[in-house]
């Protein structure tokens, strides 16, 4: 099968960082004035992630890994997690490709969606050999391989790709002829494998609310909420041709998929020739949905596109920003803060609502357990775990929240969370402005991850208990008081 897609046809559809002292810092709010430089960092002030698609094949192309670093704060394989190249034998999986770029993005500081895990395209040519119960336990034993690879480590997957035909009916297709329940199978399957990360469902032309295939997807993911399939989010791939542009009721689409109790990401997204009105108009239509989670870019620079001769991207073939990436970011930063009730966790959680903090001395103390939050050993080093143990005044128990929702120590290490899914590790790790190193001071006295919506959470109350993410329960162990 080919590594790059083949142009569809579509039918025409209508400031300033809180000083930090070596003892007794200060905590402040963050500006809601303060404008971000970058796209990752402009989207993570409202909570969400703007993304690109990574091919391994060109990281070592420094422009392009600079722009990708610097820009993203998420990141998806373009081709590398497929079927094809994730088991290219049966039970036989190959995951150097895609480690490669969950690797080079997770030493970043970026997030990581996988993409995908069951289609009618790229599939090896001994799945095509299959059918019946034959190729739906493929299906399954391909997912439950890939997804144990993964386990733990991803935003979200796209479990399933662009199963349905433009009249609104499920696509002709070797996975279809398995059975009419064969995407609720490949999502049970998935909720199964890994319980904690965002299970998706993906397409293309679902951008309209009036066309059919965006109704037949509505009506699938309604059906699976009202009977307990699990499913977090759609994705609307946003792929805007000349035949296909923004339609004036997307944001309707987008609130009408959240209204189900689903996220939103655009996930896909390339615009001919780069609208500069179309680029504004998607971003806009995100910011103005509370479940609007993020917004994903497909390719980095122009001549990184399967479009190419379009120019459909934000960047030029030179790296350079283009009159469209301007008119996103101030799309972005005009966004309000993080939405204080958008649910981010598998499941529908919902995040409660931030709260100013008392200023103080920078403590974070445990409601439950009494004991301050503590860098061990007065650890500088990145990767080093945080930990509860009996307040002491000292530096490594100094906190301060900056503007960009940076829980900060010794003045320029930041809280970072090491994944998404529940039981994340919380560490100390340098400041990248990335969505993963930014929280919400909430005021129920919890206190949540920008990226994933989880508490900050501790199984046991003595010294030494580490922290961890989790999803929010109420519980006195994930509240904590700064004073």
């Amino acid at each position: 099968m080919p590594t790059r897609r083949s142009l569809r046809v579509r039918p025409l559809i209508v400031g300033a960082v809180a000083a930090v002292a070596a003892f007794g810092a200060v905590l402040v709010m963050p500006d809601a004035n303060a404008a971000a430089g970058t796209l990752g960092a402009a989207a993570a002030q409202s909570g969400r992630y703007f993304g690109t698609a990574i091919a391994a094949s060109r990281l070592g192309d420094s422009t392009y890994a600079t722009v990708a670093a610097r820009e993203f704060n998420m990141v998806t394989a373009e081709n590398e997690m497929k079927p094809d190249a994730t088991e290219p034998q049966r039970g036989q999986f190959s995951f150097n490709s895609g480690d490669q770029i969950y690797n080079w993005a997770t030493q970043r500081g970026l997030k990581v969606r996988g993409h995908t895990l069951a289609w009618h395209a790229q599939q090896p040519g001994w799945m095509q050999s299959l059918g019946g119960s034959a190729l739906r336990q493929a299906m399954i034993d391909h997912i439950n391989g890939v997804m144990a690879h993964y386990r733990g480590k991803l935003a979200a997957w796209d479990v399933v790709n662009e199963a349905f035909a433009e009249n609104g009916s499920r696509r002709s297709s070797n996975l279809q002829s398995t059975g009419n329940d064969w995407i609720e199978v490949a999502f049970r399957t998935a909720r199964a494998a890994d319980p904690s990360v965002k299970l998706c469902y993906n397409d293309y032309n679902i951008e309209n609310w009036t066309y059919a295939k965006t109704q037949g997807v509505y009506n699938m993911i309604k059906d699976f909420k009202s009977r307990g399939v699990p499913i977090d989010c759609v994705g609307l791939q946003t792929h805007f041709t000349g035949g296909s542009s923004l339609p004036s009721n997307f944001q309707t689409t987008l609130s009408s998929f959240a209204a189900l109790g689903v996220d939103v990401a655009l996930t896909e997204v390339d615009v001919t020739n780069a609208s500069t009105s179309q680029y504004a108009g998607l971003t806009q239509a995100c910011v103005n949905v509370p479940r609007c989670i993020g917004i994903t870019v497909w390719g980095v620079r122009d001549g990184d596109s399967w479009r190419s001769s379009e120019s459909p991207l934000l960047f030029d073939n030179g790296g350079n920003k283009k009159a469209a990436y301007t008119s996103v970011l101030n799309a972005l930063n005009a966004a309000g803060p993080a939405p204080t009730t958008s649910p981010t966790s598998p499941g529908g959680t919902t995040s409660p609502s931030p709260s100013t903090p008392p200023s103080g001395t920078g403590r974070i103390v445990g409601a439950q357990s009494g004991r301050c939050l503590d860098v061990p050993n007065a650890s500088q080093n990145n990767g080093t775990r945080v930990q509860l143990y009996d307040c002491n005044g000292q530096a490594n128990q100094a906190w301060a929240l900056s503007s960009s929702r940076q829980l900060t120590v010794y003045g320029n290490v930041c809280l970072d969370a090491a994944g998404a899914g529940n039981g994340s590790a919380v560490q100390i790790y340098s400041c990248n402005g990335q969505a993963n190193q930014q929280w919400n001071v909430n005021s129920n006295g919890t206190i949540t991850g920008v990226q994933s919506g989880r508490c900050l959470d501790v199984w046991g109350t003595g010294n030494g208990q580490q922290v961890q993410l989790y999803d929010c329960n109420g519980q006195a162990n994930q509240r904590f008081t700064l004073s």
